[in-house]
């Protein structure tokens, strides 16, 4: 049953739901090939898109499953993976090189080939910083030559951009890229569309983010799917004290047994670490409390499976 409990006007784009309704359907794939002609700004112009199978299995059995948020390819055969991550994983960068693995062997004909391969981009909208010494939200990451800081293969492109850092309030709106961010970070906050987001795919997504609109069955998900989101941002908020905390306090202790300042710096960045792993363990021990699966939960927190089984 659902709960009937909703008082936004518009879905909230970190939920899984909202994300894959608005940017993963073909109804709505307009929203897509906008958002992606914003993002490259000139470099590429996509003028349609097709979506492709989400879920990929090795070539063995015993190979590693990869789902994707939204996977697909243009009308020039460029394959685009975009993810929507909510929260920070121990090898998040790891998990980006794996999966843009998927869109280069799928490429691979049969009988004779030359190893002509063409443009794979893999973005990353997330809830989180992996840059944090940095100002800029946007970056673009390439294979380069270290010693003359040239692009030394153009086809493979990382994008990442870094939510938090995205401030701009709506009259400071320049860009398509700027409205488009603009309404991923504020969507579930608007009671109505802003002034600024005229154009006309702004109509589309404002019309098809309207949870009013939804049906009984969709208006379920999304409900199932927000909880989860909340959830899930509650333990990660709940975990991140209580580690930093007890990190602080460990690293205190020790500095102050060492009895020189020295001892004390050496201490508190032990207990940090420490404190980092009594973080990642509260995590894994609250989302194994929600059932969810041991591999999901060692991809969320670093943590061996073995560990996690015993928790």
């Amino acid at each position: 049953m659902c709960s009937e409990g909703i008082i936004e006007r518009y879905v909230n784009f970190y939920t899984d739901f909202a994300f894959k309704k608005l940017f993963g359907t073909e109804i709505n794939k307009d929203l897509l090939v906008s958002f992606l002609n914003a993002l490259l700004s000139g470099k590429e112009v996509i003028e349609d898109i097709t979506y492709l199978n989400t879920e990929h299995l090795g070539s063995q059995e015993y190979d590693r499953r990869a789902v994707f948020d939204v996977y697909c390819k243009n009308e020039k055969g460029e394959y685009f993976l975009v993810e929507m991550q909510k929260g920070e994983q121990q090898f998040f960068k790891d998990r980006s090189i794996f999966y843009s693995t998927f869109a280069i062997r799928e490429q691979v004909p049969r009988g004779v080939w030359d190893y002509e391969l063409k443009g794979i981009y893999t973005i990353g909208i997330l809830n989180f910083c992996i840059f944090p010494d940095e100002y800029d939200f946007y970056h673009e990451v390439k294979l380069v030559e270290l010693a003359t800081k040239e692009v030394f293969y153009d086809k493979l492109t990382f994008i990442y951009l870094e939510m938090p850092k995205f401030t701009k309030a709506e009259t400071e709106l320049e860009t398509l890229f700027d409205k488009w961010l603009y309404a991923i970070r504020n969507l579930a906050s608007l009671m109505n569309r802003p002034p600024a987001l005229q154009e006309k795919v702004f109509t589309h997504l404002f019309e098809a983010a309207e949870i009013a609109k939804f049906d009984r069955k969709e208006r379920c998900e999304y409900e199932e799917s927000l909880k989860n989101y909340r959830d899930w941002f509650s333990v990660m908020k709940t975990a991140e004290t209580k580690g930093h905390a007890k990190g602080l306090a460990e690293g205190r202790a020790e500095g102050r047994a060492e009895g020189m300042e020295i001892g004390f710096a050496q201490g508190e960045a032990s207990g940090v670490e420490k404190g980092e792993r009594q973080k990642a363990i509260a995590v894994a021990r609250a989302l194994k409390q929600q059932h969810i699966a041991v591999s999901v939960i060692a991809q969320s927190t670093g943590l061996p499976e073995e560990e996690i089984e015993c928790l």
